[in-house]
């Protein structure tokens, strides 16, 4: 089969591809250095809108609209950007082979591609209801959401279902998202999930309670402690039940699965070093093999605030390791240094009219402050989160654009906070003021 080569090659083709070939293209990249090899047909585009404005009635979103690097408010990188800076897009290509040590990779279709430094950019695959052998999981009308075909089938159905009965398995990032999306939609929505409260490895209890009255203010049915079991399907093999471990059945025309993601990584298993379910990379995302890099959802690397080692799934880490490793890459070449990295965890989301943000780290103890209220015309209440009387974390919902950098700036900070009941009833001012 044919072999190409390259300096430069990164395989997959999310949101860290495109910020890693912007990067490459500021440090001066020469026209058929690079590559990005992906098997989605599509050049990289940021993922987020996908559960967002993608699945709205009306201002959706559809690409071009979205290509990288048009989420953190960078130039919109289009196919033709890449032919212009003598980057090869190479889509629709799925690799099956890395041997590291050789430096090749072999595609599905018998492809042989070289390279001399490697940029591991291969994300996360959903977590399927089939992987696990739940009943009647493959029924037609089960969707997942991870990539822009799987947005497009959700698209269709919503158009064929109309006013049908959706059921939500899962109460996280993507099961919240989804859940409004599909109740603007005017769909009849039920959240199911196992755990006490909504978005638990984030929320406390305080802050999920508001979401969830919020989202039962506008329609939205949430059934919480039981997992779905099994699915009935009818005649033409479509889903038409949701069998809960509680004993419940509920109808449902849609079914939306959303109980996360595995990076992955088993392309490169036994070849490179591992920790926590990723693969380890120092500060500058080099892995234990020279000439390779790992970004992204696959990256297990030093939290230097927090002087630990973490993988981080989101798209704000996925943009900025990519710039980190680029950056690490050019100045090795050039016998130059540049700063470790520095990450502050952010998160965020939108959904219905809500917009909030998180910064730092959620352990110790948690104060609300603020209107929380589900029914409040204009709710506006955040958190701090405080260990070893330091506030290492803040979130906020409803913040201004200067109201966010003052909690992000809190968490970087980390100001000393001994009275948690002074910190609670100083509320937003605190963040203000540091």
């Amino acid at each position: 089969m044919a072999e190409k080569s390259f300096k430069y090659v990164i395989i997959g083709g999310g949101v860290s591809a495109g910020y890693a070939a912007r990067e490459f293209s500021k440090q001066g990249v020469k026209p058929g250095e690079l590559a990005i090899i992906s098997k989605e047909a599509v050049a990289p585009y940021e993922r987020p809108a996908l559960s967002k404005a993608y699945l709205f009635p009306e201002g959706t979103a559809r690409l071009p609209g979205f290509h990288v690097c048009v989420g953190s408010g960078g130039e919109r990188l289009l196919p033709e950007w890449y032919k212009e800076k003598g980057i090869e897009l190479i889509l629709s290509t799925e690799i099956v082979k890395a041997d590291l040590a050789a430096k090749t990779l072999v595609s599905a279709a018998g492809e042989i591609f070289k390279y001399h430094i490697l940029i591991i950019a291969t994300g996360s695959a959903v977590i399927r209801l089939t992987d696990f052998g739940v009943q009647g999981a493959d029924a037609k009308n089960i969707f997942y959401l991870r990539e822009i075909d799987d947005a497009d089938k959700l698209v269709q159905v919503i158009k064929e279902k109309k006013n049908g009965k959706v059921v939500i398995v899962g109460g996280g990032y993507i099961g919240l998202e989804l859940s409004a999306a599909l109740r603007i939609n005017n769909l009849d929505v039920t959240m199911v999930y196992p755990e006490p409260w909504c978005m638990p490895r984030l929320f406390t209890a305080g802050i999920a309670a508001f979401y969830e009255g919020y989202y039962a203010n506008k329609g939205v049915k949430i059934i919480k402690g039981t997992v779905a079991v099994g699915f009935n399907a009818d005649s033409n093999g479509e889903v038409k039940e949701v069998k809960l471990k509680d004993g419940r059945v509920l109808e449902a025309d849609i079914v939306v699965v959303g109980v996360g993601g595995r990076p992955l990584v088993t392309l490169f298993k036994g070849q490179v070093e591992e920790e926590k379910g990723g693969i380890k990379t120092d500060a500058f995302f080099k892995t234990s093999v020279s000439d390779v890099y790992a970004v992204g959802d696959v990256a297990t690397f030093p939290m230097k605030l927090y002087n630990d080692i973490r993988r981080v799934e989101h798209v704000d880490h996925a943009r900025k390791s990519a710039e980190q490793a680029v950056k690490a890459i050019k100045s090795n070449e050039e016998g130059k240094t540049i700063d470790v990295y520095d990450y502050l965890p952010f998160f965020y989301s939108r959904s219905f009219d809500l917009s909030w943000q998180f910064y730092g780290d959620n352990v110790g103890d948690a104060v609300l402050f603020g209107d929380n209220d589900p029914a409040s015309p204009n709710p506006k209440f955040g958190s701090y989160w405080i260990k070893d009387g330091k506030v290492v974390g803040a979130f906020l919902e409803g913040g201004s654009p200067d109201e966010n950098k003052a909690i992000a700036k809190v968490a970087r900070v980390q100001p000393a906070a001994v009275n948690l009941d002074l910190l609670t009833k100083e509320g937003l001012s605190f963040a203000c003021k540091i």
